[in-house]
């Protein structure tokens, strides 16, 4: 599970697999640091400055120069992914020297771990977030990074575990909450055999969660997007909650283009619903040339359920995971369109788990010196 959408996803580079470096889509966030007062901070304060700046390059260097999709020779693509993996190691080597120097940092190691998982090479952050948590195992930061990798390769009683204690550690941190809903909701085998409830419980323990993250971020569309998305999970469908939920998002979406994604939502639910006049005024609303075909087709879908007799097989079932996951995925890539964003790319999950929603991701949580990255 990575970090998006419109803002949260990204294709990560594997560092071990230069052949993956062109497909790498860093979103730079601006982070910003306080100031550093000892000559060992403004030390690791410089080497994060620089790990900033290698990100914002390479992001720059493909968005203009990516020779993916082009006839470019691959000799060439070949060169343009070890420039990129040779600008990176310069940034590892910079956070090597600093933990030489100055071993018993907790925060450097913290930042470097970030800086490993943001290029895609996890394995070397968690080793990282392990020497941070060692250190200091106060800072919540490392246990939400930590539940994240259990999260996304395996114990999956860590990662409830780890999220609980980052809460504990920070409960007015959005971040935490978002991450331990998503887990929850995606992996509900394992949340069952954990919290020993059933299978609506565990849907309304990921809600809740939700909730409790949307009330410390209340103006955040795209946390207001997953969480009326992970209602196309549960069966049966909860209308009125659902229809609660997209009628929040629809009211903190922050463009048009955001306002029209939602309202497709809320038609498709209305078509389930059986509230066909109120999808079609919906439907209508939606203009956008980004959402024509899907306008087409929840169209039809409508004209379908209206007149059963002359169902088609082009028919976009409500209550499928998949469709849903496509319809958030056409959503999310016609904002990213508009905003000259990157594509956004559906989740992989293990094959034991439910499907989730497809704008939703985990984030890691910056160094503590860093301000939290928002949902």
């Amino acid at each position: 599970m990575s970090d998006l959408t419109i803002g949260l996803l990204s294709a990560l580079l594997a560092t071990n697999q230069p052949q993956a470096v062109s497909n790498l889509v860093q979103e730079h966030t601006g982070i910003s640091m306080p100031l550093a007062t000892t000559p060992e901070e403004q030390e690791l304060h410089a080497v994060m400055l620089d790990d900033d700046a290698a990100q914002a390059e390479v992001n720059d260097w493909i968005s203009t120069n990516s020779p993916v999709g082009t006839n470019v020779m691959a000799e060439t693509k070949l060169a343009f992914n070890q420039h990129i993996i040779e600008r990176f190691d310069e940034v590892r080597h910079r956070y090597d020297g600093f933990l030489r120097n100055h071993p018993n940092n907790a925060r450097g190691f913290l930042a470097y771990g970030s800086f490993l998982n943001d290029i895609g090479d996890e394995e070397a952050a968690k080793t990282q977030y392990e020497n941070s948590r060692q250190l200091d195992p106060k800072n919540p930061a490392v246990w939400n990074n930590l539940a994240n990798y259990y999260g996304e390769y395996g114990e999956l009683t860590n990662a409830f575990t780890y999220y609980t204690e980052a809460i504990r550690l920070k409960p007015d941190e959005p971040v935490y909450y978002q991450n331990f809903a998503t887990t929850v909701y995606l992996f509900r085998k394992d949340a069952r055999e954990f919290y020993h409830i059933n299978e609506q419980q565990v849907f309304d323990k990921a809600l809740e969660l939700y909730r409790d993250a949307m009330k410390l971020a209340p103006a955040s569309f795209v946390l207001a997007d997953d969480y009326a998305e992970s209602y196309y999970g549960i069966k049966p469908l909860r209308t009125n909650d659902a229809l609660a939920a997209w009628t929040n998002a629809l009211h903190v979406a922050h463009t048009d283009l955001e306002q029209q994604g939602v309202q497709l939502h809320l038609a498709r639910v209305k078509i389930a619903a059986g509230f066909y006049d109120e999808a079609s005024n919906h439907l209508a609303a939606v203009t956008n040339a980004n959402y024509a075909v899907l306008k087409m087709r929840l169209e039809r879908s409508l004209a379908d359920h209206e007149n059963p007799l002359t169902n088609s097989v082009d028919d976009i079932s409500t209550n499928s995971p998949v469709a849903a996951t496509n319809l958030a995925l056409v959503v999310a890539n016609a904002v990213a369109a508009s905003t000259n964003q990157s594509p956004v790319l559906p989740n992989i999950v293990p094959t034991n788990a439910p499907a989730a929603s497809a704008a939703t991701n985990l984030l890691v949580a910056p160094p503590d010196l860093r301000e939290p990255k928002q949902p």
